[in-house]
């Protein structure tokens, strides 16, 4: 069951927004923000707002396929001081990774080259990097917000300081089509998949 609103916040790529939304995939790699608290990612809340950045995304960091879906974002990147919420998520699982080995073989999975994925995993190589498989949901209709100083930084998480209605959200994988993913992920990582 979707909740009607939600007021917790996670940021991440537009163009990985995109992906999520698009069902192209269904998993983000993090291990932490430059400005997070503790300096260190951590799962604040399985249940979360996707808020889509335009900083620090680039081309070269992104496979060609994916490519021109970024030059489509920021050609039309919004310049108005409002924030556009249009998918919600819900935590699946989190799979922690040490090895590059690992993050290797999740290539298949996401829209990154291999060598930014392994950037990921080598920023602060005492701490594993986690791998978030993420249920995402369309939102009934688009809810934008004004932008608050508040929520700049690069930092992972941010509290909207109103909740955002959801309204009747929809999956953008069906039951099947998101179990399917998820089993080709945690096999690519040799990992077992429970039997439903």
């Amino acid at each position: 069951m979707v909740p009607d609103q939600s007021q917790l916040a996670l940021k991440e790529w537009s163009v990985t927004v995109r992906a999520l939304a698009e069902g192209r995939q269904i998993l983000l790699l993090r291990k932490g923000g430059i400005r997070e608290e503790g300096k260190n990612f951590r799962i604040m809340h399985p249940e979360f707002l996707l808020y889509p950045t335009y900083e620090h995304q680039r081309e070269e960091l992104l496979k060609p396929g994916y490519q021109p879906s970024l030059h489509q974002i920021l050609a039309e990147s919004p310049h108005t001081g409002k924030i556009t919420f249009s998918h919600w998520a819900r935590m699946a699982d989190v799979i922690e990774v040490s090895q590059q080995e690992k993050v290797d073989d999740l290539s298949p999975h996401h829209i990154w080259t291999n060598a930014y994925a392994q950037s990921r995993l080598h920023w602060k190589p005492r701490f594993p990097l986690s791998v978030m498989l993420l249920r995402v949901y369309q939102m009934e209709q688009p809810v934008s917000v004004p932008y608050s100083s508040e929520y700049g930084g690069c930092k992972s998480w941010v509290n909207l300081t109103a909740p955002v209605r959801l309204g009747h959200c929809q999956p953008v994988l069906s039951d099947s089509g998101f179990q399917s993913r998820v089993a080709e992920i945690k096999g690519s990582l040799g990992l077992s998949v429970a039997a439903r």
